[in-house]
């Protein structure tokens, strides 16, 4: 090749450098983007500026204080996004704080944890969709654990409001609402099943559990000994129609629950999982014994005589699962310094006593509303058969919140769904105490923590629910479907290795047990 061929082909050269880097002055930004795992960052980008450009467009039309909650709903859908688990970690953690808060007082319709968790399983939703399918999330294979829980949604709902409507009765609000309760709790349930896919996020979501409840139970304490001005703080804020109106008064700790029964039931399941990380020795010795002492003092907190039972009851399941006496032996001096601390919330419900029936009048008050109000209606053609209605409460305008709930676990399933839904209660327990068992045998890990906690939270709502319904408390029940799924989210991931493991092999030969 000549001079003469050389010089255009090297000026074609020269053109084609020159177009290459004046196109890269404008793909220079996308660059990062172009790769077959990058491409679906880009409609993560364009979603996120969407997000912000609406946030922008409300600052003309809202108040200050909407534009702030606004501004921090769009930030946590964004987190949530971003990483998944924050969705799991933002709900234990935020819940037991805002439950207490009735619908349409900060929130219109919702309460705070409610339309949390909807925020949350938007975010989830639109990761889902935006990301690559490695970097979803997956929604969870259908299983015996989902399906006890649909099951009960089902009987809760579908079923007897189909039953009200072949008998020509009106289905009123309070139907729907609580038609709806149990399948917030199966999205509850998918929403942490979903966002926790590792044994350390299981971990952290039971720190963040035992840090939250701490709160409670130290907001439970000073409402009670009525200190530190905590119950008018709370009444303000807290106080709504249908809660413990007077629990201040009455020395009874609804903290941030506004319902000290459930305060109890929440102190009871972080009492198993503060156990069963120190009998795994996941986490420090000595914060874990403060924080087993400090929840023991919440469930006497909350003064309520079930409470107590329940949490007796469940320490003693502790020690029979754990097949370890150490925790009762633990748990005595703890409960007597407690009690000692407590002394004028003790006198104060022993004091019931005292009156001309020998029992305390909130007993003889459920005993008449049971007998007047409920069994008379259900036990009559034949309606505990498919339930009377959803609604677990009658309009009684001589009453102060204008209401009368049912107080029994066992009433309310015969009423809300009759033996459907109490059999599928009863396969609920089956099917999610044995899971935890299970894991308890086999791991050594948090996730085997969670599950102690579930065999140990549902053993003792299968028993109190001759009571009341435990089953649906706000703030316990939540905390009790979200370790549900941190069973069946963890299940997934390998067993940890390491600092757990000592604890098993100990375990394993005072259980008289021995493997190859």
């Amino acid at each position: 090749m000549n001079a003469e061929q050389l010089e255009p082909a090297w000026l074609d050269a020269q053109a084609n450098a020159a177009r290459h880097r004046r196109s890269a002055l404008f793909t220079l930004p996308f660059g990062a983007w172009s790769g077959p795992r990058q491409r679906g960052r880009i409609p993560r980008a364009v979603g996120i500026g969407l997000l912000a450009c609406a946030v922008g467009a409300m600052i003309p039309f809202v108040s200050q204080a909407r534009f702030v909650v606004a501004l921090v709903g769009v930030m946590l859908v964004v987190a949530v996004v971003w990483r998944p688990q924050l969705a799991a970690y933002t709900l234990i953690a935020v819940t037991p704080l805002v439950a207490g808060i009735d619908r349409g007082v900060a929130i219109p319709v919702l309460r705070p944890n409610e339309a949390l968790l909807l925020l949350v399983a938007v975010a989830l939703v639109i990761r889902t969709l935006a990301f690559a399918p490695g970097d979803g999330v997956r929604f969870p294979p259908f299983d015996r654990l989902t399906g006890s829980i649909l099951l009960i949604a089902v009987t809760t709902s579908i079923l007897p409001v189909g039953w009200m409507l072949l008998r020509h009765q009106q289905v009123q609000q309070d139907d729907i609402l609580y038609a709806l309760l149990p399948w917030k709790y199966l999205v509850l349930f998918l929403v942490t099943r979903m966002s926790v896919t590792t044994e350390r996020q299981v971990r952290t979501c039971l720190w963040i559990s035992m840090i939250a409840a701490s709160i409670v139970a130290v907001l439970a304490m000073c409402e009670t000994l009525q200190v530190f001005g905590i119950t008018g703080i709370l009444s303000h804020y807290y106080t709504a129609s249908g809660a413990d109106l007077a629990s201040g008064a009455n020395l009874r700790g609804g903290s941030t629950l506004s319902l000290p029964i459930a305060v109890a039931d929440l102190m009871t399941f972080n009492i198993a999982i503060a156990v069963g990380c120190l009998h795994f020795r996941i986490g420090p010795r000595g914060p874990l014994l403060a924080l087993g002492s400090l929840f023991v003092a919440g469930v006497l907190a909350a003064g309520e005589f079930s409470g107590v039972l329940g949490m007796l009851i469940g320490v003693v399941i502790l020690a029979v699962v754990l097949r370890r006496m150490k925790p009762l032996f633990g748990f005595l001096p703890v409960f007597g310094i407690a009690a000692l601390a407590l002394k004028p919330v003790i006198e104060t419900r022993l004091s019931g006593f005292q009156s001309a029936s020998g029992l305390p009048a909130s007993w003889s008050g459920r005993w008449f509303n049971l007998t007047n109000y409920f069994w008379p209606t259900l036990f009559s053609k034949g309606n505990f058969i498919l339930g009377v209605r959803p609604a677990a409460r009658v309009v009684v305008p001589s009453q102060i919140t204008g209401y009368v709930w049912i107080e029994s676990g066992y009433t309310w399933l015969l009423w809300g769904g009759g033996i459907p839904l109490l059999a599928s209660f009863f396969w609920f327990l089956w099917v999610n105490i044995g899971n935890g068992l299970r894991l308890v045998r086999q791991r050594a890990d948090s996730v085997a923590v969670a599950g102690l906690a579930v065999v140990m939270g549902l053993s003792v709502v299968g028993v109190l629910m001759l009571l009341d319904p435990h089953l649906t408390y706000r703030g316990s029940a939540d905390l009790l479907f979200s370790l549900i799924a941190l069973t069946a989210a963890g299940a997934a991931a390998n067993p940890s290795r390491g600092t757990a493991a000592p604890a098993r092999a100990e375990w394993e030969m005072e259980g008289g047990r021995t493997h190859a």
